[in-house]
């Protein structure tokens, strides 16, 4: 299966690149609910297997690590075959998967399906692709056109705990999975069909006087290699912060007394109000650029994180829940915006999913963390602190690559 035809720049934000971008939305959604299953049935997994709350996160930390895995073979298969082909994988990937997760006998078999075909073969075809797919239908609005199609990855939260929750507690997690899973195969092999076409050709990024971006082969005034792995290293440690309440807040509230339902709730809530995250912060990157987006969601982040550890009541969980999909639903789009503006787009599928693989893996390494700390402390407030200094970790590097980029905009106008 591959693409027909490739599109033309007349093709670029046209009405045909907005249904794209609405199809990727749909598409994310659906194969996000891989990524969130498993943070809602966290509980049921831990008492079925008989496990610690360390053992019964790994699940989530395999998912994860295959997900970041995938985005790269996925993001090289869109970049050859077109979007269309990973998509496809995906769909299939996601059906079985979820079927087999729900026949699992034991912890160590539904890790491996929820490793191996949910992250590594499934969800991952959902996400880096369609953002690269994405980025390469717009220009003016690239911005908020990434954050549109990433937002998928948090109605995808905002949709699927309630919603699984709900089956949950009628009939049972494994019944839930294997509905999950033939659902997935059904709805997502249509759609996948719309994104037949590749994307028009693309122009690599010039030198700009603001340095919003600039030339591909010294991105920053250093290596391309230098810079990636620079990015890569901020993603892990925002998101070692930031999977601490993703990941544990359904078994946080159940720790303090308020039941499965209400952190399923939270949790929903936190991406949801993600969703608008990321909205405005697609908007504001459009005018201020990728680097000082990520640092604005970084640090609010960090202040939201501040605010989890004096709070234990159940209205206050929901208030600061909230303020945290709030505060940091704009930070994993704008790494990839940041890689549009300063790499080649004839690296774009690859590049995304290099540097969301990172992202990913800090999930991963912050949902096994965060549960370790917990089984050594007893408590999730040191997990909490944990959290808070990998995100100053993740602010001191986009600070220095700020830096960098001021430094090289000032040579730049200089010369000029």
């Amino acid at each position: 299966m591959t693409a027909t035809r490739e599109g033309t720049r007349a093709d670029i934000e046209s009405r045909y690149a907005w249904m794209r971008l609405a199809v990727s939305l749909l598409l994310m959604t659906i194969g996000g609910s891989g990524m969130y299953a498993v943070s809602v049935v966290l509980p049921r997994i831990q008492q079925d297997f008989g496990v610690a709350r360390a053992d019964a996160s790994l699940p989530y930390t395999l998912t994860m690590i295959g997900f970041g895995f995938g985005g790269v073979l996925m993001g090289k298969l869109s970049d050859r075959f077109g979007v269309i082909m990973p998509v496809a994988v995906g769909a299939v990937g996601l059906g079985i998967g979820f079927v087999l997760a729900g026949l699992a006998p034991n912890l160590w078999i539904f890790c491996a399906v929820q490793g191996v075909l949910i992250g590594l073969l499934g969800t991952s075809a959902t996400f880096a692709p369609l953002v690269a797919d994405t980025s390469q239908w717009f220009d003016r609005r690239r911005g908020i056109a990434l954050a549109i199609c990433m937002s998928g990855n948090y109605v995808a939260g905002a949709v699927w705990p309630p919603v699984m929750q709900h089956f949950i507690d009628s009939v049972g997690w494994r019944q839930t999975y294997i509905g999950m899973g033939v659902f997935c195969v059904v709805t997502m092999l249509p759609l996948s069909w719309v994104l037949r076409k590749r994307p028009p050709p693309q122009e690599a990024p010039v030198v700009a006087m603001n340095g919003s971006a600039l030339a591909s082969d010294r991105p920053m005034g250093m290596s391309p290699g230098t810079v990636q792995l620079l990015l890569c290293v901020a993603g892990v440690s925002c998101c070692v912060a930031m999977s601490m309440p993703q990941v544990h807040i359904v078994a946080y509230c159940g720790d303090l007394g308020f039941g499965a339902a209400r952190g399923a709730e939270m949790l929903a809530l936190m991406l949801g109000l993600g969703v608008v995250s990321r909205l405005v912060s697609g908007w504001i990157s459009d005018h201020i650029g990728g680097l000082r987006t990520l640092l604005l969601g970084s640090v609010l982040q960090g202040v939201a994180l501040l605010m989890f550890l004096p709070v234990t009541g159940l209205v206050p969980l929901y208030v600061v829940s909230g303020m945290f999909g709030l505060f940091q639903g704009g930070i994993v789009p704008s790494y990839a915006l940041i890689v549009r503006e300063h790499f080649s787009p004839k690296e774009a599928g690859a590049r995304v999913g290099t540097v969301l693989m990172a992202t990913l893996f800090g999930m991963a390494l912050g949902g096994w963390m965060s549960g370790a700390v917990f089984d050594w402390t007893g408590s999730y407030r040191a997990a909490f602190i944990n959290g808070i200094g990998w995100n100053l970790l993740n602010v001191s590097i986009v600070l220095f690559l700020l830096y960098r980029v001021r430094s090289m905009a000032t040579r730049e106008v200089s010369r000029a």
